[in-house]
């Protein structure tokens, strides 16, 4: 066998490998966001309404660029409250959610359109309790035509003109999605930079493809896609007299047999308040930290905040045993968010 017949062997196998590799893993776990903190819809439905009155998000990821055809997941989603004036002891929550996801050389493309509903009730000026239930629905598809396989080898080279022995039932199928989940918020403190002494903290979990609806390209497949269970909490405590916030969190995911567990913090320094009473001048604090995914990478980020606003910038240092393939270059994350009322109004007590 010559040095260029190998070589190609070799780049064929690797191919392959991640191939199946990346499809595989598409298939038998949802998305998820390195910045998780900036995408609360896909944690969970009780986040709908439970922070601000109006919450929108943008998030944009792009992974794996240095290994195989990258994957890309966009996100758009908003929630609001509702009947909060008219109920004093809580009020609803509205959300909407949408999503696509591409993956691999074969465009596996994953789109869910989720709406949430929940409901808030206040325990007292301090703690909030919020469940919330998702609906919606969701496509699959793939592009077989863009995959090789192991039959298209004929022992010297790689034909694509050869029958893959593989048998579709269809390259697209749509399907019902169901989930819910509950949400704990503690919240108490002077948010005014001057005293700084606040804690906001929250704790949720939550099931999401409670119906485990079918997820397989084959005919002779009847593969179910697994329920996933999603344990998450963030927190932001000001440094007394300090323009200083530490802001850990962190997010626990299982489904079927893989599971994900990422922890990490961010270091907040606010550089300005709203006015307390004319409101001209308008917040606005830089964040710096990092997070780990466990065995798989080391997440740098920051987070941008001015007034309503707020701009967060990660990107994922692959640590994981496939960090040979890909040089420790993971993936670049951009999100963006908007909220009413700003994070910087002046507050002597929980925003419930």
């Amino acid at each position: 066998m010559n040095k260029t017949t190998r070589k190609s062997m070799q780049s064929l196998g690797l191919g392959l490998a991640l191939s199946f590799a990346f499809t595989g893993e598409a298939m038998a776990q949802d998305i998820h966001f390195s910045q998780f903190y900036m995408s609360p819809l896909t944690l969970n439905p009780a986040c709908a309404g439970a922070f601000k009155d109006v919450d929108a998000t943008l998030n944009y990821r792009n992974q794996w660029g240095s290994v195989s055809s990258p994957y890309k997941t966009m996100e758009a989603a908003v929630d609001l409250r509702a009947f909060q004036k008219k109920w004093k002891s809580g009020f609803l929550g509205l959300g909407l959610n949408v999503y696509n996801d591409v993956a691999g050389d074969g465009n596996l493309t994953t789109t869910m359109v989720d709406l949430s509903l929940a409901g808030h009730v206040r325990i007292d000026n301090h703690q909030l309790l919020s469940a919330g239930v998702q609906g919606g629905f969701g496509q699959s598809s793939i592009q077989v035509s863009n995959l090789s396989w192991d039959n298209q080898w004929n022992g010297f080279e790689y034909n694509s003109q050869l029958p893959s022995g593989e048998t579709f039932k269809n390259q697209s199928f749509l399907y019902p999605d169901v989930g819910a989940g509950v949400l704990y918020q503690y919240n108490k403190g002077e948010m005014y930079v001057s005293g700084n002494d606040n804690l906001q903290s929250d704790i949720g979990f939550s099931v999401s493809h409670i119906n485990q609806p079918m997820q397989t390209f084959y005919a002779s497949s009847t593969d179910q896609l697994y329920m996933k269970y999603t344990l998450h909490g963030n927190m932001t405590f000001g440094l007394k007299n300090t323009p200083l916030s530490l802001m850990p969190g962190f997010v626990f995911y299982r489904q079927g047999p893989t599971q994900e567990i990422m922890v990490g913090s961010l270091v907040k320094y606010t550089l300005k308040e709203d006015s307390k009473y004319t409101g001209y001048v308008k917040g606005a604090s830089i964040a710096l930290g990092a997070y780990y995914r466990w065995n798989d990478a080391v997440v740098i980020s920051s987070l941008m905040e001015f007034a309503n606003y707020a701009i967060g910038v990660s990107y994922d240092v692959n640590v994981s045993d496939l960090r040979t393939a890909s040089n420790g270059l993971g993936g670049i994350e951009l999100a963006l968010r908007y909220v009413n009322p700003s994070n910087f109004l002046y507050q002597n007590k929980a925003r419930f």
